[in-house]
Protein backbone atom coordinates (compact mmCIF):
# COMPACT_ATOMS: atom_id res chain seq x y z
CA UNK A 1 0.00 0.00 0.00
CA UNK A 2 2.74 2.41 0.98
CA UNK A 3 4.69 1.68 -2.20
CA UNK A 4 1.58 2.31 -4.30
CA UNK A 5 1.06 5.67 -2.60
CA UNK A 6 4.66 6.64 -3.26
CA UNK A 7 4.35 5.62 -6.91
CA UNK A 8 1.16 7.63 -7.32
CA UNK A 9 2.77 10.66 -5.72
CA UNK A 10 5.83 10.37 -7.97
CA UNK A 11 3.61 10.11 -11.04
CA UNK A 12 1.65 13.17 -9.99
CA UNK A 13 4.81 15.16 -9.38
CA UNK A 14 6.25 14.11 -12.74
CA UNK A 15 3.18 15.40 -14.50
CA UNK A 16 2.76 18.73 -12.75
CA UNK A 17 6.26 19.33 -11.32
CA UNK A 18 5.22 21.14 -8.15
CA UNK A 19 8.27 23.03 -6.93
CA UNK A 20 8.15 25.70 -4.21
CA UNK A 21 4.89 27.27 -5.25
CA UNK A 22 5.19 26.30 -8.90
CA UNK A 23 2.60 24.40 -10.89
CA UNK A 24 3.99 23.21 -14.21
CA UNK A 25 2.43 21.73 -17.33
CA UNK A 26 5.54 22.51 -19.34
CA UNK A 27 6.04 20.61 -22.58
CA UNK A 28 3.12 18.22 -22.14
CA UNK A 29 1.79 18.96 -25.63
CA UNK A 30 -1.78 19.35 -24.38
CA UNK A 31 -4.41 20.53 -26.86
CA UNK A 32 -6.76 22.58 -24.74
CA UNK A 33 -9.72 23.83 -26.75
CA UNK A 34 -12.63 24.23 -24.33
CA UNK A 35 -13.69 24.28 -20.69
CA UNK A 36 -13.97 20.52 -20.50
CA UNK A 37 -10.39 20.00 -21.68
CA UNK A 38 -9.00 22.06 -18.77
CA UNK A 39 -11.22 20.74 -15.96
CA UNK A 40 -8.38 18.86 -14.27
CA UNK A 41 -5.93 21.77 -14.68
CA UNK A 42 -8.43 24.26 -13.28
CA UNK A 43 -9.11 22.03 -10.28
CA UNK A 44 -5.36 21.77 -9.57
CA UNK A 45 -4.94 25.55 -9.89
CA UNK A 46 -7.88 26.23 -7.57
CA UNK A 47 -6.61 23.78 -4.95
CA UNK A 48 -3.02 25.04 -5.07
CA UNK A 49 -2.49 27.32 -2.08
CA UNK A 50 0.25 29.93 -2.45
CA UNK A 51 0.62 29.53 -6.21
CA UNK A 52 3.59 31.69 -7.22
CA UNK A 53 4.54 30.32 -10.66
CA UNK A 54 2.45 28.80 -13.43
CA UNK A 55 4.10 27.09 -16.41
CA UNK A 56 1.92 26.59 -19.47
CA UNK A 57 4.62 26.56 -22.16
CA UNK A 58 4.69 23.84 -24.79
CA UNK A 59 0.90 23.36 -24.94
CA UNK A 60 -1.74 24.87 -27.20
CA UNK A 61 -4.58 26.83 -25.60
CA UNK A 62 -7.78 28.02 -27.27
CA UNK A 63 -9.93 31.01 -26.31
CA UNK A 64 -12.52 29.11 -24.25
CA UNK A 65 -9.81 27.12 -22.46
CA UNK A 66 -7.90 30.33 -21.67
CA UNK A 67 -11.04 31.97 -20.30
CA UNK A 68 -11.68 28.98 -18.04
CA UNK A 69 -8.09 28.96 -16.76
CA UNK A 70 -8.35 32.72 -16.23
CA UNK A 71 -11.40 32.26 -13.99
CA UNK A 72 -9.35 29.98 -11.75
CA UNK A 73 -6.53 32.56 -11.57
CA UNK A 74 -8.78 35.36 -10.31
CA UNK A 75 -8.11 34.38 -6.69
CA UNK A 76 -4.37 33.73 -7.03
CA UNK A 77 -2.96 36.92 -5.56
CA UNK A 78 0.42 35.29 -4.80
CA UNK A 79 1.18 34.59 -8.47
CA UNK A 80 4.50 36.15 -9.50
CA UNK A 81 5.83 34.19 -12.49
CA UNK A 82 3.90 33.45 -15.69
CA UNK A 83 5.93 31.17 -17.96
CA UNK A 84 3.59 31.21 -20.94
CA UNK A 85 5.86 30.84 -23.97
CA UNK A 86 4.91 28.68 -26.96
CA UNK A 87 1.32 28.08 -25.89
CA UNK A 88 -0.61 28.95 -29.04
CA UNK A 89 0.87 26.54 -31.59
CA UNK A 90 -1.61 25.84 -34.38
CA UNK A 91 -4.01 28.58 -33.25
CA UNK A 92 -5.37 31.25 -35.56
CA UNK A 93 -3.77 34.61 -34.88
CA UNK A 94 -7.24 36.03 -34.16
CA UNK A 95 -7.62 33.58 -31.24
CA UNK A 96 -4.55 34.78 -29.38
CA UNK A 97 -5.46 38.38 -28.34
CA UNK A 98 -8.77 37.43 -26.60
CA UNK A 99 -7.02 34.56 -24.83
CA UNK A 100 -4.30 36.93 -23.58
CA UNK A 101 -6.86 39.55 -22.53
CA UNK A 102 -8.71 36.96 -20.42
CA UNK A 103 -5.55 35.80 -18.67
CA UNK A 104 -4.34 39.36 -18.13
CA UNK A 105 -7.65 40.52 -16.71
CA UNK A 106 -7.57 37.60 -14.27
CA UNK A 107 -4.15 38.64 -12.98
CA UNK A 108 -5.37 42.21 -12.49
CA UNK A 109 -8.53 41.00 -10.68
CA UNK A 110 -6.46 38.75 -8.43
CA UNK A 111 -4.24 41.64 -7.41
CA UNK A 112 -1.18 39.67 -8.47
CA UNK A 113 2.24 41.33 -8.44
CA UNK A 114 4.25 39.82 -11.26
CA UNK A 115 8.01 39.45 -11.36
CA UNK A 116 8.34 37.37 -14.56
CA UNK A 117 6.20 37.44 -17.71
CA UNK A 118 7.39 35.17 -20.52
CA UNK A 119 5.33 35.07 -23.73
CA UNK A 120 8.14 34.16 -26.12
CA UNK A 121 7.62 32.05 -29.26
CA UNK A 122 3.94 32.86 -29.59
CA UNK A 123 4.09 34.73 -32.94
CA UNK A 124 1.11 36.90 -32.02
CA UNK A 125 2.12 40.04 -33.93
CA UNK A 126 1.04 43.61 -33.03
CA UNK A 127 -2.47 42.41 -32.10
CA UNK A 128 -0.97 40.12 -29.47
CA UNK A 129 0.82 43.09 -27.91
CA UNK A 130 -2.56 44.84 -27.73
CA UNK A 131 -3.78 41.73 -25.89
CA UNK A 132 -1.30 42.32 -23.05
CA UNK A 133 -1.33 46.13 -23.20
CA UNK A 134 -3.85 46.51 -20.34
CA UNK A 135 -1.91 44.04 -18.17
CA UNK A 136 1.40 45.82 -18.76
CA UNK A 137 -0.10 49.17 -17.79
CA UNK A 138 -1.72 47.78 -14.65
CA UNK A 139 -0.50 47.52 -11.06
CA UNK A 140 0.06 43.81 -11.66
CA UNK A 141 3.18 44.75 -13.63
CA UNK A 142 4.45 47.55 -11.39
CA UNK A 143 6.73 44.92 -9.82
CA UNK A 144 7.80 43.28 -13.10
CA UNK A 145 11.49 42.36 -13.26
CA UNK A 146 11.69 40.17 -16.38
CA UNK A 147 9.79 40.62 -19.63
CA UNK A 148 10.46 37.98 -22.26
CA UNK A 149 8.91 38.44 -25.70
CA UNK A 150 11.36 36.64 -27.97
CA UNK A 151 10.17 35.64 -31.46
CA UNK A 152 6.68 37.12 -31.23
CA UNK A 153 6.56 38.94 -34.58
CA UNK A 154 5.64 42.24 -32.90
CA UNK A 155 6.83 44.40 -35.77
CA UNK A 156 7.16 48.17 -35.58
CA UNK A 157 3.56 48.66 -34.47
CA UNK A 158 3.84 46.13 -31.66
CA UNK A 159 7.12 47.67 -30.53
CA UNK A 160 5.49 51.08 -30.25
CA UNK A 161 2.50 49.71 -28.30
CA UNK A 162 4.85 47.87 -25.96
CA UNK A 163 6.99 50.96 -25.40
CA UNK A 164 3.94 53.09 -24.61
CA UNK A 165 2.62 50.49 -22.15
CA UNK A 166 5.95 50.25 -20.32
CA UNK A 167 6.12 54.04 -20.14
CA UNK A 168 2.67 54.21 -18.54
CA UNK A 169 3.61 51.40 -16.15
CA UNK A 170 6.72 53.27 -15.03
CA UNK A 171 4.97 56.63 -14.63
CA UNK A 172 2.03 55.21 -12.67
CA UNK A 173 4.22 53.05 -10.44
CA UNK A 174 6.52 56.02 -9.82
CA UNK A 175 3.54 58.13 -8.78
CA UNK A 176 2.82 55.50 -6.11
CA UNK A 177 6.38 55.74 -4.81
CA UNK A 178 7.62 52.39 -6.15
CA UNK A 179 8.80 52.83 -9.76
CA UNK A 180 8.99 49.90 -12.15
CA UNK A 181 12.38 48.19 -11.77
CA UNK A 182 12.52 46.10 -14.96
CA UNK A 183 15.82 44.19 -15.04
CA UNK A 184 15.61 41.79 -18.00
CA UNK A 185 14.16 42.62 -21.43
CA UNK A 186 14.23 40.01 -24.19
CA UNK A 187 12.72 40.68 -27.63
CA UNK A 188 14.80 39.00 -30.34
CA UNK A 189 13.42 38.18 -33.80
CA UNK A 190 10.57 40.67 -33.72
CA UNK A 191 11.23 42.88 -36.78
CA UNK A 192 11.17 45.99 -34.63
CA UNK A 193 13.35 47.92 -37.08
CA UNK A 194 14.39 51.51 -36.35
CA UNK A 195 11.02 52.91 -35.31
CA UNK A 196 10.16 50.08 -32.95
CA UNK A 197 13.64 50.09 -31.42
CA UNK A 198 13.61 53.88 -31.02
CA UNK A 199 10.23 53.80 -29.25
CA UNK A 200 11.52 51.16 -26.85
CA UNK A 201 14.74 53.11 -26.33
CA UNK A 202 12.72 56.05 -25.01
CA UNK A 203 11.00 53.72 -22.54
CA UNK A 204 14.34 52.16 -21.49
CA UNK A 205 15.82 55.59 -20.87
CA UNK A 206 12.92 56.41 -18.56
CA UNK A 207 13.04 53.06 -16.71
CA UNK A 208 16.79 53.14 -16.02
CA UNK A 209 17.00 49.81 -14.14
CA UNK A 210 17.84 47.36 -16.94
CA UNK A 211 20.52 44.74 -16.33
CA UNK A 212 20.03 42.58 -19.44
CA UNK A 213 18.85 43.64 -22.91
CA UNK A 214 18.54 41.05 -25.68
CA UNK A 215 17.28 42.36 -29.06
CA UNK A 216 18.99 40.26 -31.77
CA UNK A 217 17.69 39.91 -35.34
CA UNK A 218 15.38 42.91 -35.44
CA UNK A 219 16.43 44.72 -38.63
CA UNK A 220 17.70 47.68 -36.63
CA UNK A 221 20.01 50.08 -38.50
CA UNK A 222 22.28 52.81 -37.16
CA UNK A 223 19.43 55.21 -36.33
CA UNK A 224 17.80 52.68 -34.03
CA UNK A 225 21.15 51.54 -32.64
CA UNK A 226 22.03 55.16 -31.79
CA UNK A 227 18.73 55.59 -29.94
CA UNK A 228 19.38 52.40 -27.98
CA UNK A 229 22.91 53.58 -27.19
CA UNK A 230 21.55 56.76 -25.63
CA UNK A 231 19.07 54.70 -23.60
CA UNK A 232 21.76 52.33 -22.32
CA UNK A 233 23.70 55.27 -20.85
CA UNK A 234 20.78 55.77 -18.46
CA UNK A 235 20.85 52.15 -17.25
CA UNK A 236 23.99 52.06 -15.08
CA UNK A 237 23.43 48.50 -13.84
CA UNK A 238 23.48 47.02 -17.37
CA UNK A 239 25.39 43.70 -17.39
CA UNK A 240 24.42 42.05 -20.70
CA UNK A 241 23.82 43.73 -24.07
CA UNK A 242 22.95 41.46 -26.99
CA UNK A 243 22.16 43.16 -30.30
CA UNK A 244 23.44 40.35 -32.52
CA UNK A 245 22.51 40.38 -36.22
CA UNK A 246 21.39 43.98 -36.56
CA UNK A 247 23.15 46.53 -38.80
CA UNK A 248 25.26 49.02 -36.84
CA UNK A 249 27.66 50.21 -39.54
CA UNK A 250 30.37 52.54 -38.24
CA UNK A 251 27.90 55.24 -37.15
CA UNK A 252 25.90 52.95 -34.90
CA UNK A 253 29.06 51.30 -33.57
CA UNK A 254 30.65 54.66 -32.71
CA UNK A 255 27.48 55.79 -30.92
CA UNK A 256 27.39 52.55 -28.95
CA UNK A 257 31.08 52.84 -28.08
CA UNK A 258 30.42 56.31 -26.64
CA UNK A 259 27.54 54.99 -24.55
CA UNK A 260 29.62 52.12 -23.17
CA UNK A 261 32.10 54.63 -21.73
CA UNK A 262 29.46 55.49 -19.13
CA UNK A 263 28.81 51.89 -18.05
CA UNK A 264 30.95 50.09 -15.47
CA UNK A 265 29.00 46.88 -14.88
CA UNK A 266 28.80 45.42 -18.38
CA UNK A 267 30.00 41.81 -18.51
CA UNK A 268 28.72 40.51 -21.87
CA UNK A 269 28.60 42.37 -25.20
CA UNK A 270 27.29 40.61 -28.30
CA UNK A 271 27.60 42.75 -31.41
CA UNK A 272 28.27 39.76 -33.67
CA UNK A 273 27.03 39.91 -37.27
CA UNK A 274 26.32 43.63 -36.79
CA UNK A 275 28.60 45.08 -39.48
CA UNK A 276 30.43 47.31 -36.98
CA UNK A 277 33.28 47.67 -39.50
CA UNK A 278 36.83 48.72 -38.75
CA UNK A 279 36.11 52.27 -37.66
CA UNK A 280 33.39 51.09 -35.31
CA UNK A 281 35.66 48.38 -33.89
CA UNK A 282 38.39 50.97 -33.29
CA UNK A 283 35.91 53.14 -31.36
CA UNK A 284 34.90 50.16 -29.24
CA UNK A 285 38.60 49.39 -28.62
CA UNK A 286 39.13 52.95 -27.41
CA UNK A 287 36.30 52.50 -24.91
CA UNK A 288 37.75 49.18 -23.76
CA UNK A 289 41.08 50.75 -22.89
CA UNK A 290 39.62 52.91 -20.14
CA UNK A 291 36.22 51.41 -19.38
CA UNK A 292 34.25 48.17 -19.00
CA UNK A 293 36.47 46.90 -16.15
CA UNK A 294 34.63 43.61 -15.52
CA UNK A 295 33.96 42.59 -19.13
CA UNK A 296 33.79 38.80 -19.56
CA UNK A 297 32.68 38.28 -23.17
CA UNK A 298 33.00 40.41 -26.31
CA UNK A 299 31.59 39.25 -29.65
CA UNK A 300 32.52 41.33 -32.70
CA UNK A 301 32.33 38.47 -35.21
CA UNK A 302 31.28 38.89 -38.85
CA UNK A 303 31.61 42.67 -38.79
CA UNK A 304 33.86 43.37 -41.81
CA UNK A 305 36.69 44.32 -39.43
CA UNK A 306 40.19 44.41 -40.93
CA UNK A 307 43.48 43.39 -39.33
CA UNK A 308 44.55 46.75 -37.91
CA UNK A 309 41.25 47.35 -36.11
CA UNK A 310 41.12 43.75 -34.86
CA UNK A 311 44.57 44.15 -33.34
CA UNK A 312 43.41 47.36 -31.63
CA UNK A 313 40.54 45.43 -30.07
CA UNK A 314 42.88 42.65 -28.94
CA UNK A 315 45.32 45.05 -27.28
CA UNK A 316 42.47 46.91 -25.58
CA UNK A 317 41.45 43.84 -23.53
CA UNK A 318 44.94 43.33 -22.08
CA UNK A 319 43.96 44.33 -18.56
CA UNK A 320 40.51 42.76 -18.51
CA UNK A 321 41.18 40.24 -15.76
CA UNK A 322 37.73 38.68 -15.97
CA UNK A 323 37.68 38.24 -19.76
CA UNK A 324 36.74 34.71 -20.78
CA UNK A 325 36.13 35.06 -24.52
CA UNK A 326 36.93 37.42 -27.39
CA UNK A 327 35.19 36.49 -30.67
CA UNK A 328 36.56 38.08 -33.86
CA UNK A 329 35.70 35.23 -36.20
CA UNK A 330 34.32 35.86 -39.69
CA UNK A 331 36.01 39.22 -40.21
CA UNK A 332 38.44 40.35 -42.93
CA UNK A 333 41.86 39.70 -41.42
CA UNK A 334 43.47 37.43 -43.98
CA UNK A 335 45.74 34.51 -43.14
CA UNK A 336 48.60 36.70 -41.95
CA UNK A 337 46.23 38.91 -39.97
CA UNK A 338 44.80 35.88 -38.15
CA UNK A 339 48.32 34.78 -37.19
CA UNK A 340 49.21 38.29 -36.00
CA UNK A 341 46.05 38.42 -33.90
CA UNK A 342 46.85 35.08 -32.28
CA UNK A 343 50.40 36.27 -31.54
CA UNK A 344 49.17 39.45 -29.88
CA UNK A 345 46.74 37.52 -27.68
CA UNK A 346 49.40 34.96 -26.75
CA UNK A 347 51.91 37.71 -25.94
CA UNK A 348 49.42 38.96 -23.33
CA UNK A 349 48.92 35.40 -21.99
CA UNK A 350 45.36 35.49 -23.32
CA UNK A 351 45.65 33.11 -26.25
CA UNK A 352 43.05 30.79 -24.74
CA UNK A 353 40.51 33.65 -24.61
CA UNK A 354 40.47 34.13 -28.38
CA UNK A 355 37.72 32.28 -30.20
CA UNK A 356 38.09 30.38 -33.46
CA UNK A 357 39.07 32.30 -36.60
CA UNK A 358 38.09 29.49 -38.98
CA UNK A 359 35.49 31.54 -40.84
CA UNK A 360 37.71 34.52 -41.59
CA UNK A 361 36.68 36.19 -44.86
CA UNK A 362 40.23 37.01 -45.94
CA UNK A 363 41.75 40.40 -46.66
CA UNK A 364 39.35 42.76 -48.44
CA UNK A 365 40.02 43.79 -52.01
CA UNK A 366 40.62 47.50 -52.63
CA UNK A 367 37.25 47.88 -54.32
CA UNK A 368 35.57 46.41 -51.23
CA UNK A 369 37.07 49.19 -49.10
CA UNK A 370 35.72 51.71 -51.58
CA UNK A 371 32.30 50.07 -51.42
CA UNK A 372 32.34 50.35 -47.62
CA UNK A 373 33.01 54.09 -47.84
CA UNK A 374 30.27 54.43 -50.44
CA UNK A 375 27.82 52.55 -48.20
CA UNK A 376 28.50 54.94 -45.35
CA UNK A 377 28.05 57.90 -47.70
CA UNK A 378 24.77 56.35 -48.86
CA UNK A 379 23.57 56.31 -45.25
CA UNK A 380 24.13 60.06 -45.02
CA UNK A 381 22.30 60.66 -48.30
CA UNK A 382 19.38 58.43 -47.27
CA UNK A 383 19.03 60.25 -43.96
CA UNK A 384 19.05 63.64 -45.68
CA UNK A 385 16.46 62.45 -48.19
CA UNK A 386 14.23 61.09 -45.40
CA UNK A 387 14.45 64.40 -43.54
CA UNK A 388 13.57 66.32 -46.72
CA UNK A 389 10.59 64.04 -47.38
CA UNK A 390 9.32 64.54 -43.83
CA UNK A 391 9.67 68.33 -44.14
CA UNK A 392 7.80 68.30 -47.46
CA UNK A 393 5.03 66.16 -45.99
CA UNK A 394 4.68 68.51 -43.03
CA UNK A 395 4.39 71.52 -45.37
CA UNK A 396 1.84 69.79 -47.57
CA UNK A 397 -0.14 68.70 -44.52
CA UNK A 398 -0.66 72.24 -43.25
CA UNK A 399 -3.23 73.09 -45.88
CA UNK A 400 -4.89 69.70 -46.20
CA UNK A 401 -6.45 69.05 -42.80
CA UNK A 402 -9.77 68.08 -44.36
CA UNK A 403 -8.38 65.07 -46.21
CA UNK A 404 -10.03 61.73 -45.49
CA UNK A 405 -8.58 59.51 -42.80
CA UNK A 406 -7.51 57.03 -45.45
CA UNK A 407 -5.46 59.64 -47.31
CA UNK A 408 -4.04 61.10 -44.13
CA UNK A 409 -2.62 57.83 -42.93
CA UNK A 410 -1.86 55.95 -46.13
CA UNK A 411 1.82 56.97 -46.02
CA UNK A 412 2.61 58.23 -42.52
CA UNK A 413 5.91 60.10 -42.11
CA UNK A 414 7.10 57.52 -39.56
CA UNK A 415 6.62 54.59 -41.95
CA UNK A 416 9.92 52.81 -42.67
CA UNK A 417 11.38 53.55 -46.04
CA UNK A 418 10.92 50.62 -48.41
CA UNK A 419 14.34 49.23 -49.33
CA UNK A 420 15.26 48.75 -52.97
CA UNK A 421 16.38 45.44 -54.43
CA UNK A 422 20.01 46.51 -54.73
CA UNK A 423 20.07 47.29 -51.00
CA UNK A 424 18.77 43.81 -50.21
CA UNK A 425 21.23 42.08 -52.55
CA UNK A 426 24.14 44.11 -51.16
CA UNK A 427 23.34 43.46 -47.49
CA UNK A 428 20.56 40.86 -47.33
CA UNK A 429 18.33 40.59 -44.27
CA UNK A 430 14.92 38.98 -43.68
CA UNK A 431 13.33 42.37 -43.03
CA UNK A 432 14.59 43.92 -46.25
CA UNK A 433 13.27 40.99 -48.29
CA UNK A 434 9.82 41.06 -46.69
CA UNK A 435 9.57 44.83 -47.01
CA UNK A 436 10.04 44.56 -50.78
CA UNK A 437 6.38 43.51 -50.78
CA UNK A 438 4.29 41.10 -52.81
CA UNK A 439 6.15 41.88 -56.06
CA UNK A 440 9.56 41.08 -54.54
CA UNK A 441 10.22 38.03 -56.73
CA UNK A 442 9.63 39.90 -60.00
CA UNK A 443 11.63 42.90 -58.76
CA UNK A 444 14.58 40.68 -57.87
CA UNK A 445 14.25 38.77 -61.14
CA UNK A 446 14.50 42.05 -63.08
CA UNK A 447 17.53 43.17 -61.06
CA UNK A 448 19.66 40.04 -61.57
CA UNK A 449 21.59 39.81 -64.83
CA UNK A 450 21.12 36.11 -65.63
CA UNK A 451 23.55 36.30 -68.56
CA UNK A 452 26.31 36.66 -65.96
CA UNK A 453 26.52 33.25 -64.28
CA UNK A 454 28.66 34.52 -61.40
CA UNK A 455 26.17 37.26 -60.56
CA UNK A 456 23.33 34.76 -60.79
CA UNK A 457 25.08 32.37 -58.42
CA UNK A 458 25.89 35.22 -56.05
CA UNK A 459 22.25 36.38 -56.10
CA UNK A 460 21.10 32.83 -55.31
CA UNK A 461 23.40 32.71 -52.28
CA UNK A 462 22.43 36.19 -51.08
CA UNK A 463 18.71 35.40 -51.24
CA UNK A 464 19.05 31.95 -49.67
CA UNK A 465 21.24 33.28 -46.84
CA UNK A 466 18.16 34.74 -45.10
CA UNK A 467 16.11 31.52 -45.36
CA UNK A 468 14.53 30.32 -42.10
CA UNK A 469 12.76 26.96 -42.03
CA UNK A 470 10.59 27.95 -39.04
CA UNK A 471 9.36 31.26 -40.46
CA UNK A 472 6.58 30.48 -42.95
CA UNK A 473 6.29 34.00 -44.39
CA UNK A 474 10.03 34.39 -44.87
CA UNK A 475 10.43 30.85 -46.22
CA UNK A 476 7.79 31.49 -48.89
CA UNK A 477 9.36 34.85 -49.85
CA UNK A 478 12.82 33.32 -50.24
CA UNK A 479 11.70 30.31 -52.28
CA UNK A 480 9.50 32.43 -54.58
CA UNK A 481 12.46 34.74 -55.23
CA UNK A 482 14.82 31.81 -55.85
CA UNK A 483 12.36 30.27 -58.31
CA UNK A 484 11.89 33.59 -60.14
CA UNK A 485 15.63 34.08 -60.67
CA UNK A 486 16.58 30.50 -61.54
CA UNK A 487 13.59 29.77 -63.77
CA UNK A 488 14.39 32.89 -65.81
CA UNK A 489 18.04 31.89 -65.96
CA UNK A 490 17.59 28.29 -67.06
CA UNK A 491 14.85 29.21 -69.53
CA UNK A 492 17.11 31.79 -71.19
CA UNK A 493 18.64 30.03 -74.26
CA UNK A 494 22.05 31.69 -73.90
CA UNK A 495 22.37 30.95 -70.17
CA UNK A 496 25.42 28.80 -69.40
CA UNK A 497 23.90 26.38 -66.91
CA UNK A 498 27.01 24.31 -66.27
CA UNK A 499 29.08 27.44 -65.67
CA UNK A 500 26.46 28.57 -63.18
CA UNK A 501 26.74 25.28 -61.29
CA UNK A 502 30.55 25.58 -61.33
CA UNK A 503 30.38 29.13 -59.93
CA UNK A 504 27.99 27.94 -57.24
CA UNK A 505 30.32 25.10 -56.27
CA UNK A 506 33.25 27.52 -56.03
CA UNK A 507 31.31 29.94 -53.85
CA UNK A 508 30.23 27.09 -51.58
CA UNK A 509 33.87 26.03 -51.20
CA UNK A 510 33.37 22.71 -53.00
CA UNK A 511 35.51 23.52 -56.02
CA UNK A 512 38.75 25.45 -56.38
CA UNK A 513 38.70 28.43 -58.71
CA UNK A 514 41.26 29.83 -61.09
CA UNK A 515 39.40 33.14 -60.95
CA UNK A 516 39.02 35.48 -57.98
CA UNK A 517 35.72 34.02 -56.84
CA UNK A 518 35.76 33.75 -53.04
CA UNK A 519 33.86 31.11 -51.05
CA UNK A 520 31.11 32.40 -48.79
CA UNK A 521 30.38 31.37 -45.24
CA UNK A 522 27.98 28.49 -45.86
CA UNK A 523 24.74 28.61 -43.85
CA UNK A 524 21.94 26.02 -43.80
CA UNK A 525 19.73 28.25 -45.96
CA UNK A 526 22.13 27.90 -48.91
CA UNK A 527 21.78 24.13 -48.93
CA UNK A 528 18.08 24.09 -48.07
CA UNK A 529 17.27 26.40 -50.98
CA UNK A 530 19.49 24.42 -53.31
CA UNK A 531 17.60 21.28 -52.30
CA UNK A 532 14.37 23.07 -53.19
CA UNK A 533 15.72 24.28 -56.54
CA UNK A 534 16.96 20.91 -57.79
CA UNK A 535 13.45 19.49 -57.31
CA UNK A 536 11.89 22.10 -59.60
CA UNK A 537 11.12 21.42 -63.27
CA UNK A 538 13.32 24.31 -64.44
CA UNK A 539 16.51 22.73 -63.02
CA UNK A 540 18.24 20.56 -65.69
CA UNK A 541 18.62 16.90 -64.70
CA UNK A 542 22.17 16.72 -66.11
CA UNK A 543 23.35 19.40 -63.66
CA UNK A 544 21.99 17.38 -60.74
CA UNK A 545 24.50 14.65 -61.58
CA UNK A 546 27.34 17.17 -61.30
CA UNK A 547 26.08 18.51 -57.99
CA UNK A 548 25.67 14.99 -56.65
CA UNK A 549 29.27 14.11 -57.49
CA UNK A 550 30.66 17.11 -55.59
CA UNK A 551 28.30 16.79 -52.64
CA UNK A 552 29.38 13.17 -52.19
CA UNK A 553 32.92 14.33 -51.38
CA UNK A 554 33.81 15.17 -47.77
CA UNK A 555 34.20 18.92 -47.27
CA UNK A 556 34.90 20.92 -44.12
CA UNK A 557 32.98 23.98 -45.31
CA UNK A 558 29.70 22.06 -45.01
CA UNK A 559 30.29 20.50 -41.59
CA UNK A 560 28.55 23.35 -39.79
CA UNK A 561 25.40 22.58 -41.82
CA UNK A 562 25.48 18.81 -41.47
CA UNK A 563 21.71 18.34 -41.26
CA UNK A 564 20.96 20.49 -44.34
CA UNK A 565 23.93 18.88 -46.15
CA UNK A 566 22.64 15.36 -45.51
CA UNK A 567 19.15 16.26 -46.71
CA UNK A 568 20.54 17.79 -49.90
CA UNK A 569 22.76 14.76 -50.53
CA UNK A 570 19.80 12.42 -50.07
CA UNK A 571 17.65 14.46 -52.47
CA UNK A 572 20.40 14.61 -55.11
CA UNK A 573 20.96 10.86 -54.91
CA UNK A 574 17.25 10.23 -55.44
CA UNK A 575 17.12 12.59 -58.43
CA UNK A 576 20.36 11.45 -60.09
CA UNK A 577 19.57 9.29 -63.14
CA UNK A 578 20.93 5.76 -62.90
CA UNK A 579 23.72 5.10 -65.36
Amino acid sequence: MASDAVANLADSLAKTQVDEGELSYKGQGLKLDNAQSVEKMVKEIEEFDGLRALRLEGNTIGVEAAQTIAKALETKSDLQCCHWSDMFTGRLRAEIPPALVSLGDALITAGARLKVLDLSDNAFGPDGVKGIEKLLKSAACHTLQELRLNNCGMGIGGGKILAAALTVCHKESSALGAPLQLKVFIAGRNRLENDGATALAHAFQLIGSLEEVHMPQNGINHQGVTALATAMEHNPQLRVLNLNDNTFTKRGAIAMAQALKHLRNVQVINFGDCLVRSEGASAIAETLKEGLPILKELNLSFGEITEEAALEVARSVQHKDQLKRLDLNGNSLGEEGCENLKEVMESMNMGDKLGSLSDDEGEPEEDEDEEEDEDDDDEDVEEEEEEEVEEEEEEEGEGEEEKSELNQFSTPPSAPRTPDVSSFLSFPSPDKLLRLGAKRSSLIQQQVDVLDVSKTAEAFLKISSVYKEDDAELKSAVLESIDAVLSKAFLTPSFQGLSFVSSLLVMLGLLKSEDKLKPVKVVPGHLQCLEHAVKQSYFPREHITVLNAFMARPNKSLEVCSSARDRLKSTLQKLTPES
